[in-house]
């Protein structure tokens, strides 16, 4: 069992307007199904572990993007829409905030009955995984919601949060079961009843060092724990400011979906027809899909697609959003039916930002850029928890010059 990375985050209360919810279920359906189909089960487990990337999967959402609630949310709206799509996708995603995380077991119990894989294991390993993040590590956190994703090849991840009311920050705990050879090596020869497929199975002999492993973790002191895998760490203050994202990529993102000619990029990307802004917000999403570990160090770059529910580093563009998914919905339906052209374009659109940064040096003001998001806003049918964005009275004239 590998335990994988930490994210700490200032605490945020409050709910997600179903506006919004619902969107968040159906954009991050189609990311999943398009990570799904270029990569396979164990790497949306593993990106899902990796909290750099879970942060900026939750800021391309619409989510507030250094907030607690990124976790809840993104988990709750994933449960709500993969589940009722889980034999075919072949992801199960168990627990949730509060009394759903107590629900974890017997909800693995069941999955484990359709699947063939060993539940009673996989309750341990979900128990472990908590035990050790709200017992062994004494770093004042409580954890109040526990996550269980897994696949139907017995691979899992874990994504939990804890909170710490005397300085109000959330810590978010990732694991991914990589290394943990038992879950894979040996499933049973033997067992007699329905054949619902193999059994995977955790107390072989050879699983006797996955075993000492986890024991070895809940003993070892919490310092050296937390040095051995990612931390995340975000600042308080609510704004997107130049400091918190990578001035090269955003700077490259905005001049090529908005300066460059917008006919000859939509032609090189068989996207004809979609206007700057919803290139920007595919551009990131494409980003998110398709991007290496080391793009996700700056998630609040990624709030750049679709903006943020409480207003930053501006209102969540409901037009450009709806017309986001729909380009990727149509992707994935073309692409179930043989013709992958239009998927091929959206990675291509990451591909060709990803060239483009080398040659890039930015010149921009990062407040400019927001300010026009915003008085623009109205325009895309900008939405925040405080209601719709509204059309300037008197628009202030901006020159944004970016290259």
């Amino acid at each position: 069992m590998k335990r994988s990375g930490t994210a700490t985050l200032p605490l945020h209360y409050g709910k997600v307007p179903p506006w919004l919810y619902e969107r968040m279920a159906v954009l991050g359906l189609s990311i999943v199904e398009v990570m799904l189909a270029d990569y396979g089960k164990n790497e949306v487990l593993r990106r899902l572990a990796d909290p750099f990337w879970f942060q900026s999967f939750g800021a391309v959402m619409g989510m507030d993007w250094h907030s607690s609630g990124i976790t809840t949310s993104v988990m709750g709206a994933l449960k709500r829409s993969i589940n009722p799509n889980s034999k075919e996708l072949g992801i199960y995603i168990c627990g949730g905030k509060g009394k759903l995380s107590k629900e974890t077991p017997n909800e693995l119990l069941v999955i484990a009955d359709k699947t063939g894989l060993n539940g009673n294991e996989l309750v341990r390993a979900s128990k472990l995984s908590a035990k050790v993040d709200n017992t062994a590590i004494q770093d004042g956190y409580q954890l109040y919601l526990h996550n269980f994703i897994l696949s139907d090849e017995g691979n899992w991840a874990v994504v939990q949060q804890g909170m710490n009311d005397s300085d109000g920050t959330a810590r978010r705990y990732h694991w991914h079961s990589e290394n943990m050879e038992s879950f894979v090596e040996e499933p049973h020869k033997g067992i007699q009843g329905i054949n619902r497929g193999e059994i995977l199975n955790l107390t072989a002999s050879e699983a006797k060092n996955s075993r000492k492993g986890i024991l070895e973790i809940s003993h070892t002191n919490s310092e050296k724990i937390m040095q051995d895998f990612a931390n995340l760490i975000l600042p308080a203050h609510h704004d997107v400011r130049a400091s918190d994202v990578d001035l090269k990529k955003l700077g490259t993102l905005l001049y090529m979906t908005r300066e460059k000619p917008p006919e000859n990029f939509e032609e090189l990307l068989l996207l004809k027809g979609v206007g700057p802004r919803t290139l920007q917000s595919l551009a990131l999403v494409s980003e998110v899909i398709h991007g290496a570990p080391s793009r996700f160090r700056d998630p609040a770059r990624f709030s750049f697609a679709n903006g943020g529910k409480d207003g930053h580093p501006f209102p969540v563009p409901i037009n450009v959003y709806d017309e986001t998914i729909s380009i990727l919905q149509k992707g994935i339906e073309k692409s179930k039916l043989g013709n992958s052209d239009k998927l091929q374009s959206i990675n291509k659109l990451h591909t060709i930002i990803s060239e483009a940064e080398k040659n890039f040096t930015p010149d921009f003001d990062i407040n400019e850029v927001i300010e026009e998001e915003r008085q623009n806003s109205w325009r895309f049918g900008g939405k925040t928890v405080f209601g719709d964005a509204e059309k300037p009275s008197k628009p202030k004239p901006i020159q944004l010059s970016l290259f």
